[in-house]
């Protein structure tokens, strides 16, 4: 030891701190070695000062981006969500215009069908009025050759007037039945280019349908993937806290299941039903989907799932044991005042002073989970009242148990207290 002051005499001498009193004068020795232990151990507190600091500060900035981060997530996402929504809404309506064309169309190939039908048929009628018409006039030159045979002496003047006059008739008839087939022949043949052009048109708008039904289709599948990958998390968040998440969405639909309003008849047509019902199934499932998380959205708005402390704290106690004894909360120490706001929708059912708490507040939210805020310099709320997610409801203290000013954050389900952590973490391991 002596070895030891006697090197670090240069730099530190031996100093006396003098103690005079009325009869007497003591001093105290401080050797170079002491006053190397007394300058170690302020600097070891000015670095630890420094450090603790530093976390302090590390820590606020990280929350901080951590939730800007989490919210611009949150946001683009429901944008994407919008934007495949109106694109799936617009192909719809698309391939409803596409299928009434083509409703239109059929029917126009279904006329054309039928006035082409009925000119085939007149023309056979046509074709078999002069088959009778020509073979009557076969008879009549027969019998015209045989009378003149007969009588070609007696009444040769007579039979040649009455054969001309016969003659001129067929001839006359043979005219009306050659115009009227020219006319069955024009008719058929403009009703079967009308016929062609009505099934060209046909075929290009059902080639339309059909492009538009497959890029609906895809992007019902896209729509389809994007809310089924979403909804995953959203599982993972119930059962990371304990909760069976058919059981969450069962309690939130049983509070929201109302229903009404007047019934209209829906008639609609059979025509493509096969892609129209492939297309209907995979919406129907996207709006089941898309319940699902509307539901997923509302439980996490009555469950505890954010910070109660926005300003800047810092965690002086975790969840468990703490000297000994079990912590059933957590501890955020900040200055006097500081606000505090309601985690999650529900009901007050506890707001006035409670022995080590202090003064207390206790929220009642969904599926049997309550909250408790210990130690606050203010309460805001009163009992019954009913609260929403944000909702300022008090300030941080130094009421009841205390060694300075925090706030004692708890949460408990049915009854058993679990780590507050676990539902934060949660919540801001899906946005």
């Amino acid at each position: 030891m002596s070895r030891l002051n006697a090197s670090l005499e240069r730099f530190l001498p031996e100093k006396r701190l003098f103690l005079r009193s009325e009869d007497a004068t003591r001093f105290v020795r401080l050797t170079p070695t002491t006053q190397m232990v007394g300058i170690s151990g302020l600097a070891a507190v000015f670095g630890w000062t420094l450090v603790a600091s530093s976390i302090l500060a590390i820590d606020a900035i990280s929350s901080g981006t951590s939730r800007d981060q989490m919210l611009r997530t949150q946001a683009a996402f429901e944008e994407r969500l919008n934007q495949l929504s109106e694109e799936r809404d617009a192909r719809a309506a698309e391939a409803v215009a596409a299928q009434n064309r083509f409703a239109v169309a059929l029917e126009q190939v279904s006329q054309m069908q039928s006035r082409l039908l009925a000119s085939e048929e007149g023309r056979r009628e046509l074709e078999t009025g002069l088959g009778v018409v020509q073979s009557t006039l076969r008879d009549a030159i027969t019998e015209r050759d045989d009378a003149q045979r007969i009588a070609a002496t007696a009444a040769e003047g007579n039979e040649a007037i009455v054969s001309a006059a016969r003659d001129e008739e067929f001839s006359t008839a043979l005219d009306i039945l050659s115009g009227e087939l020219r006319q069955a022949a024009s008719e058929r043949a403009s009703a079967v280019q009308q016929a062609e052009e009505a099934q060209r048109a046909a075929n290009d708008m059902a080639v339309e349908r059909d492009q538009i039904l497959a890029r609906n289709d895809e992007i019902l599948t896209q729509l389809e993937n994007a809310v089924t990958v979403s909804v995953k998390p959203l599982d993972d968040v119930f059962r990371s806290v304990g909760m069976d998440p058919d059981d969450v969405l069962a309690t939130i639909r049983s509070g929201y299941s109302g229903q009404g309003g007047p019934l209209t008849p829906v008639s609609r047509s059979t025509r493509g039903d096969a892609a129209l019902s492939r297309g209907e199934t995979k919406a129907n499932q996207i709006i089941v989907t898309l319940d699902q998380m509307n539901t997923y959205r509302i439980a996490m708005e009555k469950l505890p799932m954010v910070m109660p402390v926005r300003d800047s704290f810092r965690l002086s106690s975790n969840f468990g044991r703490r000297w000994g004894r079990r912590h059933e909360g957590m501890d955020m120490a900040a200055p006097t005042g500081t606000p505090v706001y309601a985690p999650g929708d529900g009901v007050v059912t506890h707001a006035s002073r409670q022995g080590a708490y202090g003064n207390l507040i206790k929220i009642q939210h969904e599926l049997g989970t309550e909250t408790r805020f210990g130690h606050l310099s203010r309460i805001r709320v009163k009992v019954g009242q009913r609260v929403s997610q944000g909702d300022l409801i008090g300030d941080i203290g130094n009421t009841g148990r205390s060694t300075g000013p925090h706030l004692h954050y708890e949460v408990r389900m049915n009854g058993r207290a679990v780590d507050p952590m676990s539902f934060i973490k949660a919540a801001e391991n899906v946005f």
